[in-house]
């Protein structure tokens, strides 16, 4: 069990106390106490810096709004860095840093990758994507979602990982980094997102439903469960189908 509350901000311990409880509500249980990504800073920091001795890193500057009007290759849900930032001179480096802290960066091409690199979803099929020169520290200190899932999949052993097709795009990158720090690459399976009515990926502004709204209409926890497992074994998911 995994809470990835990078964001100290908008995360709650009193939400992931919930989760707990809803999942074992429904016959979900794990072997080991949950680990908040909030609490393991030092084990991403450390991997960081690692990529910075190997010379694969660089700051950047860029706010969100340069980025999207910059960017040149948008890839399904997943826009690429267009690498504004990577070839700044010593006197635009500290220009820029005037202004605004800086982030830090992947550095693909400096890593010897590029600009793409395949592999194959045990769903989706081989895949090929762009690599992305990918944020690795936010300029207020946080550790990205990148180096954070990384470092605790190999650190918890992960061999499989299920997860929304979405990330179908960054899953390539997320293998570089793999390999630069020697962590092994699991199995991935990227499953279709379910969408609501405006063709967007469900989410909360769609209207959340929780067990106890469920249980109100008369659907149990042992129907959920069923229902998921429907779900599971449609996609031949659980090596049985």
């Amino acid at each position: 069990m995994r809470f990835e509350d990078l964001d100290r901000v908008t995360s709650s311990r009193d939400w992931a106390a919930a989760q707990v409880r809803e999942l074992a509500a429904v016959g979900i249980d794990w072997d080991e106490d949950p680990v908040f990504q909030s609490d393991r800073f030092a084990l991403y920091d450390e991997a960081i810096a690692r990529l910075e001795v190997a010379g694969v890193v660089y700051e950047c500057f860029c706010s969100r709004r340069e980025i999207r009007e910059a960017a040149v290759a948008p890839h399904g849900a997943h826009t690429v860095y267009p690498g504004t930032c990577r070839d700044l001179s010593n006197a635009e480096r500290e220009a820029r840093k005037a202004q605004r802290p800086g982030a830090l960066r992947l550095d693909v091409r400096a890593a010897g990758f590029g600009p793409a690199l395949g592999f194959v979803d045990r769903l989706a099929g081989p895949q090929e994507h762009l690599l992305d020169d990918v944020v690795l520290r936010r300029n207020d200190g946080v550790p990205s979602y990148n180096v954070a899932v990384v470092v605790d999949d190999a650190a918890q052993g992960v061999t499989e990982v299920v997860r929304g097709e979405d990330l179908l795009g960054i899953t390539p990158t997320q293998i570089v980094l793999q390999r630069l720090l020697g962590y092994a690459t699991p199995e991935y399976v990227h499953v279709p997102l379910m969408l609501g009515p405006d063709g967007e990926r469900l989410a909360k502004r769609h209207g959340a439903v929780t067990l106890a709204d469920l249980a109100a209409n008369g659907v149990g926890p042992t129907e959920i469960r069923d229902r998921l497992m429907a779900e599971v074994r449609a996609w031949g998911l659980d090596g049985k189908s």
